[in-house]
């Protein structure tokens, strides 16, 4: 701890602070990587001639994903793996290993809706490679050790 005296208050502050802030960073890095990616993933795919057209399988009407989904189902997701870390990093010692558990079940169960709903085969594999894309940039970014920084 660095301690810092003035000559009405004395204060202490931690000196993690500049640690915390580099972890926070380098997740919230790792977020954005993860929207930019499968924004550019679904702007090829279209260009491509993708549909990125899904229809439930009790519904007749079909559904055509636009870009702002895709953007801010990729968004909500990271920042649910960041707050699952960050909740996990409080209440244990071994949030990474917890994390990293978690996160492969949620990859793995991401694909489910993917082949459930009807869809044509270009778009279920772009829909995977996209659900693969956000794991592969949060991963690393999430899984930042904040001890490593301070080395």
């Amino acid at each position: 701890m660095t301690t810092t005296t003035s000559p009405i208050i004395a204060r202490t502050r931690p000196a993690s602070r500049t640690v915390s802030g580099t972890s926070r960073r380098q997740r919230a890095l790792g977020v954005a990587a993860a929207v930019a990616a499968n924004s550019m993933l679904y702007l090829v795919g279209r260009a491509a001639g993708v549909d990125f057209t899904l229809t439930d399988p009790g519904a007749t009407q079909a559904h055509p994903l636009i870009l702002p989904e895709i953007a801010v189902f990729s968004l909500v997701f990271g920042l649910l793996g960041w707050g699952a870390l960050t909740l996990l990093e409080r209440f244990t010692r071994h949030a990474r290993a917890v994390w990293s558990g978690l996160a492969g079940t949620v990859l793995a169960a991401s694909f489910i809706p993917v082949f459930i709903e009807q869809a044509t085969g270009d778009t279920r594999l772009m829909l995977c490679v996209l659900h693969v894309v956000v794991a592969v940039a949060l991963l690393p970014m999430l899984r930042h050790r904040a001890g490593a920084a301070a080395r």
